[in-house]
């Protein structure tokens, strides 16, 4: 299978921010030396990063063992760089890990990594962008930009804890037979739901994307 790295982990602490829902977010992540420990956090709601030291704040929407991770790939931050003509350093799309040399808007759902030495992900869904994402960067239109670019990063959870650094190896272990990918995902969700039927039976999904497409499911038949 094909490999890329970890070029840098990421971990936020809690800041101001008008535009959180909660005035207060974690958006704001930097890079950190030396290795952080990667776990399932926790349920939706009750647990938050599963990177050691990373702080959320909107338990509510973020974090839980289905957004244990998120991923943003180094070639797409620096075509968003060119684009925005700004610098964009790793963790500022709010990413734990910035890799190179992977795909993550094709990866699919349930396409599992090994991380390091012991760590393995599994990719569970796209991330859809708010109005702290927006505000955290200061860029009219943004979640619209965001959206029609359809270049979103990946959320893991953890199938296999342990420990992870800049430079670490990162394999791709396995992919599923269906045709899923996180770009795919990412569309169903926010522009074209008429694709949310492709995403039934896709088991890595969270259970809170699983009600979105048996509801679509639904309709359809209804229709």
């Amino acid at each position: 299978m094909s490999a890329g790295k970890v070029l840098s982990v990421n971990v936020g602490a809690e800041r101001e921010l008008r535009d959180a829902d909660l005035g207060v977010t974690g958006i704001d992540k930097r890079p950190v030396a030396g290795p952080v420990f990667v776990a399932a956090p926790g349920p939706r709601g009750s647990g938050a990063s599963g990177v050691a030291g990373d702080v959320i704040c909107d338990l509510r929407h973020h974090g839980g063992d289905d957004q244990a991770v998120y991923a943003y790939a180094r070639e797409d931050l620096d075509v968003w760089a060119s684009e925005l003509d700004r610098d964009l350093p790793p963790g500022v799309f709010g990413e734990n890990l910035t890799t190179t040399g992977l795909d993550l808007t094709g990866a699919l759902i349930g396409e599992r990594w090994r991380v390091g030495s012991s760590l393995v992900l599994e990719v569970t869904s796209p991330r859809i962008p708010c109005r702290t994402f927006a505000g955290w960067l200061g860029e009219r239109g943004w979640v619209k930009t965001f959206t029609r670019r359809a270049v979103p990063g990946a959320y893991f959870r953890v199938l296999e804890p342990g420990p992870v650094q800049a430079g670490d190896a990162v394999q791709v272990l396995s992919r599923p037979g269906h045709d899923a990918t996180i770009a795919l995902a990412f569309r169903a969700f926010t522009t074209e739901p008429a694709l949310l039927p492709r995403l039934a039976g896709v088991e890595a999904l969270p259970e809170y994307d699983k009600r979105k497409v048996r509801r679509a499911l639904e309709r359809q038949s209804a229709d």
